[in-house]
């Protein structure tokens, strides 16, 4: 048990105790902002805010440059959000819809935009020094879709969280952060509950009257 348990938390012996709170702090309002996205809440948003302002402060802290730039991203997208699943439209919020043609080709957009964008970032502060820089990279792209899908409300949001999330469990326990791999296991979980959840309200909303 003492060797699972140093197997898994052993690296946390280098890092200062209120960095660990935080980060416990911060998974656990990650953890709500997924929990509230599943149910279609908008709380989704204040619970992500906190986490991400924490991650950027940590991530920032240990030097991981393109996570960092996931959770800013996120911070901003988390206000836009806001403002988006807020705004009436015909009497009624922003509802849950697919993403059309043009979203398809903003998407692509910021993807290949996000790709270049944290590569020039890590060249510049020469981070090339690792095979996660490039994960790092194409994580970030990922997410980067996922949380604009999000802001607007479309069910394909889903798919890459799941695709970020999935690939980021290893990444981060192989990075040291044990509790934060813990946190994107639960998040693909989520996720994957959280497409069915809103293709449920999707289908139900467009059954014939």
């Amino acid at each position: 048990m003492s060797l699972l348990f140093e197997f898994l938390f052993g690296q946390y012996a280098q890092y200062a105790p209120v960095d660990i709170a935080l980060e416990i702090i911060g998974v656990v309002f990650g953890f709500l902002s997924v929990w509230y996205a599943k149910r279609n809440l908008i709380l989704v948003f204040p619970m992500g805010l906190i986490s991400t302002a924490i991650f950027v402060y940590l991530l920032l802290k240990w030097e991981l440059l393109g996570d960092m730039m996931i959770n800013a991203y996120y911070f901003a997208m988390s206000i836009y959000g806001w403002y988006v699943w807020t705004r009436k439209s015909n009497d009624s919020v922003t509802p849950i819809t697919r993403t059309t043609s043009n979203e398809k080709r903003v998407s692509t957009f910021i993807f290949i935009a996000t790709l270049a964008f944290v590569y020039i970032v890590y060249q510049t502060a020469d981070k090339w020094t690792s095979w996660t820089a490039y994960v790092d990279t194409l994580t970030t792209a990922v997410f980067f879709v996922g949380m604009w899908l999000m802001a607007r409300r479309k069910i394909e949001n889903w798919i890459f969280w799941i695709v970020g999330d999935v690939i980021s469990v290893p990444l981060y326990f192989y990075k040291g952060l044990t509790f934060t791999s813990f946190q994107y296991l639960i998040f693909t979980l989520v996720a994957i509950y959280g497409y069915l959840a809103w293709k449920k309200i999707l289908n139900s909303s467009q059954v014939p009257v």
